[in-house]
């Protein structure tokens, strides 16, 4: 279990719900630690300034997270958190590893305008 303040998604049913009901999407797939936490808390942070954006987070080691682990997009991934941007239902962006506040609010202006 992530313990933050963010919607949890626990299956791949619930992972696909998300992103077809919300235009915006960003999802965060880790786990509570180190590299993680920090992206989260950003998330978090963040939410409010973005209303037009749905956030979420997805356990790493649920067996569930194949839909994002196993995304073309984040194949050559080698450290989490890997965060993945939806548009209209589509991937449109992915990162690994920590990012901070302002890689973050670049990425989500650039794919997610008002």
């Amino acid at each position: 279990m992530l313990y933050t303040n963010l919607k949890h998604i626990e299956s791949a049913e619930a992972h696909q719900k998300f992103i077809n009901d919300n235009e915006n999407v960003m999802i965060c797939c880790g786990r509570m630690g180190p590299m993680c936490i920090p992206v989260y808390g950003i998330m978090e942070d963040i939410e409010a300034d973005y209303s037009h954006v749905k956030f979420a987070d997805m356990e790493f080691d649920n067996p569930e997270s194949h839909v994002i682990r196993n995304a073309d997009e984040c194949r050559g991934f080698m450290g989490i958190p890997f965060t993945v941007y939806y548009k209209h239902g589509k991937l449109v962006k992915a990162t690994s590893s920590i990012q901070t506040m302002q890689q973050i609010r670049t990425i989500l202006d650039e794919n997610f305008a008002k």
